[in-house]
């Protein structure tokens, strides 16, 4: 039988090996460069996880552009927090609501096209180290913005820009030309039980 002693000696012994393995893994990787990131799938958070990066760099001094592509004018719990960073952040909202509301196809290609030049130019500013492009996944979902060249910008994009792109349904050649790529699971979510969107919690 074991003692107490032996077990911490065990499992003492097993960190180091374990430390020892991670060390290595972490010093191998030498390589830094911005990334494309993006958020995708049907569960809740992909944007969440965007203002969550964006608190991140703001701790480290970076400065952010958001362009909101799809949600309209709400007026978000996580807008009116990060406008007291001041000119540290540069928010569009340029998105007329989701196209289910409008309903008028050529009216979302219209604001979508803005949405997309106001990106550009925060890309093409060197002032920025992250953009946020918020639900730009379902501007590409529907047409409304030419996919191969929104990825072929995205691709090209300055060194040192990281750009985050949210939205359920990822296309497959934004995905392939992504760096990083999670995709939110739903296990199970209040609103299917009757719960409505919460202050605070969905906005």
């Amino acid at each position: 039988m074991q003692t107490v002693a032996q077990d911490d000696s065990r499992h003492k012994e097993k960190m180091q090996k374990r430390k020892a393995a991670q060390d290595a893994e972490v010093s191998a990787k030498t390589v830094e460069k911005g990334l494309l990131i993006v958020h995708t799938g049907k569960g809740k958070g992909k944007s969440t996880a965007a203002w969550g990066l964006l608190l991140r760099a703001l701790g480290r001094g970076f400065r952010v552009g958001v362009v909101q592509f799809g949600k309209g004018a709400w007026e978000t719990g996580e807008r009116k927090a990060i406008e007291k960073f001041g000119d540290q952040v540069v928010w569009h909202t340029l998105g007329e609501g989701f196209t289910w509301e409008t309903q008028d196809h050529a009216r979302d290609v219209a604001a979508a096209e803005k949405a997309w030049q106001t990106a550009a130019a925060l890309m093409a500013d060197p002032s920025f180290q992250l953009i946020i492009l918020d639900e730009l996944n379902i501007a590409l979902r529907y047409e409304h913005l030419p996919l191969a060249d929104v990825v072929a910008v995205l691709r090209n994009r300055r060194p040192g820009l990281h750009v985050v792109v949210t939205g359920r349904n990822a296309k497959p050649e934004l995905v392939e030309a992504a760096d990083l790529v999670t995709d939110m699971t739903p296990v199970k979510h209040h609103f299917a039980a009757g719960v409505k969107a919460q202050e605070g919690i969905e906005f």
